[in-house]
């Protein structure tokens, strides 16, 4: 088994302690429910900026996903405001996590996935603009829809480019196969699929030539058999430590454990099909509450990998935070 140790590294990639992590942005208020996070990061060499987008949520009596904004730092650490979106923007009951990114052509995207009002399941939109602060939810167009996969829901993209394509790492429901007309019934009522237990969360894989038109390739992880990650294995990130790509994953056992997932690690040669490193328990988790610690980005920047994650506090809320972690040292 491969664990988490300060100061360690889990074969050639650098860990860390999240309890020293720095608090980026706090809930809106205490108490299970109350969330920042649902992250994702991009450095503009250009601007010499980092982007971070992130969610906030309230309680499920209260409004779930209410708004997701995208703030700017010099240092990564300290972030400014620059632009922000309401559920009610998107017409949706919640939104969560998006994927920012800069083409190669200098056009900024921001893949973001919400609640589709019309099913209520969950989907993955696309806004473009000249800089993060002009994207406009009255502007999105379809990246995909849950049936477009043959799926319950499709969320939670994070986009890499790689020798010229744009790989899209995806949270997707399957179908189940033996439903009976009662989990049929609740599967949607809710607007959330994922937390009802009818269904499984797994990673699905799309790709793309252009980052507007993605492929569907179909599950490159799914949960385990019968272990901590049974229930989920949400792909969140991807690290290139040669000669593989190394995944961040969120995994839950349960159902009763969705929300307040932990961090595993699975690696892969071709981004076709992952492999558990992980198998007897997640490597990263939070000392309090849940021991949630999910949603995790990883920033490669000069010397130092920035990652990013939704972290549980002692009162149940999550907080956004990073931990800077230097490379060979």
């Amino acid at each position: 088994m491969w664990t988490a140790m300060p100061g360690k590294e889990l074969g050639r990639v650098p860990l860390f302690d999240p309890a020293d992590g720095r608090t980026v942005v706090p809930p809106l208020s205490e108490g299970r429910g109350w969330w920042a996070g649902a992250c994702s990061v991009f450095y503009d060499e250009g601007s010499g900026k980092f982007y971070l987008y992130y969610r906030l949520r309230k309680p499920r009596e209260l409004g779930r996903g209410v708004e997701c904004r995208i703030a700017e730092s010099t240092d990564g650490v300290s972030f400014r405001e620059v632009w922000r979106a309401t559920k009610e923007e998107l017409d949706t009951p919640s939104m969560e996590r998006a994927s920012i990114f800069k083409c190669h052509d200098g056009i900024w995207r921001l893949y973001i996935s919400f609640v589709d009002p019309e099913d209520s399941r969950w989907r993955v939109d696309l806004m473009e603009a000249d800089t993060p602060e002009g994207f406009s939810p009255a502007e999105r167009r379809k990246v995909f829809t849950a049936s477009d996969i043959g799926a319950e829901g499709v969320k939670d993209p994070w986009v890499v480019r790689i020798g010229g394509l744009y790989y899209m790492l995806l949270s997707y429901a399957p179908t189940p196969k033996a439903a009976s007309p009662e989990e049929r019934a609740r599967m949607h009522a809710t607007a959330d699929v994922y937390a009802t237990g009818v269904t499984k969360s797994h990673s699905g894989l799309a790709v793309s030539t252009d980052g507007v038109n993605f492929r569907w390739f179909g599950d490159v992880l799914s949960p385990s058999e019968d272990g901590w990650d049974a229930y989920a294995a949400r792909l969140s990130c991807l690290l290139w430590v040669p000669p593989v790509f190394v995944g961040f994953y969120d995994g839950s056992r349960t159902v009763d454990e969705n929300y307040e997932e932990r961090t595993g690690i699975a690696t892969s040669w071709d981004l076709k099909s992952f492999h558990r490193a992980s198998t007897d328990g997640p490597v990263l988790t939070s000392p309090y509450a849940s021991g949630s610690l999910r949603y995790m980005d990883a920033l490669a920047f000069e010397d130092r990998i920035y990652f990013y994650y939704e972290f549980a506090r002692p009162d149940g809320s999550h907080e956004l935070r990073v931990s800077i972690v230097r490379r060979g040292g």
